[in-house]
């Protein structure tokens, strides 16, 4: 029961900080094997703590999940009891390495038109000048942003436009779904 303890405690401080080998080491030296089996375990619980967070697993939940993979009863009190003393903990730790990239908040546009100038009569330059205003968020917080400025022609707007919604389809394809449900 020791033991399983020490693990818990070791994926705490892998989600923390890192795999440490020379942890690892000590202990596989206590147990009688080798360093990379250490490993294995102290990655395997916390793969199976980070999904129970983002699942937000009740103890019940988290109990059955337990009871599938084997764990004996008294196993499942000590991860359990552990599980819900460092859910909190767990998600602040993945709250932090979550990437903060800005939003869009406005986009405000103006077409511009050059008719002529004086070396050149018959000439038309068309142009779209486009502000774009960003915000960040912290949690329900939104906190102002960057804006940018600019300015292109209409051939490459609508060659953007394209890019973008052929992003936008590929967003919506079955692989990117899946794939996205396995990053949450």
């Amino acid at each position: 029961m020791a033991v399983l303890q020490d693990f818990c405690k070791l994926s705490l401080e892998y989600l923390k900080r890192g795999p440490n080998p020379k942890l690892y080491q000590s202990a596989a030296q206590k147990l009688n094997v080798q360093p990379e089996v250490i490993r294995n375990a102290v990655e395997g619980l916390v793969h199976l703590l980070i999904r129970s967070c983002k699942q937000k697993l009740n103890d019940l939940d988290f109990r059955d999940s337990m009871l599938t993979l084997g764990f004996s009863e008294a196993h499942q009190e000590i991860l359990s009891a552990f599980f819900e003393n460092k859910k909190e903990e767990i998600l602040n730790v993945l709250n932090n390495y979550s990437h903060d990239l800005p939003h869009f908040k406005d986009l405000e546009w103006r077409f511009e038109v050059q008719l002529a100038s004086r070396s050149l009569q018959h000439q038309i330059t068309p142009l779209i000048t486009m502000k774009l205003s960003l915000e960040n968020r912290r949690g329900s917080v939104a906190i102002p942003g960057e804006q940018l400025v600019l300015q292109t022609d209409p051939t490459n707007l609508v060659h953007l436009t394209q890019v973008l919604e052929e992003a936008l389809l590929e967003a919506r394809s079955q692989h990117t779904r899946r794939f996205q449900r396995y990053i949450k």
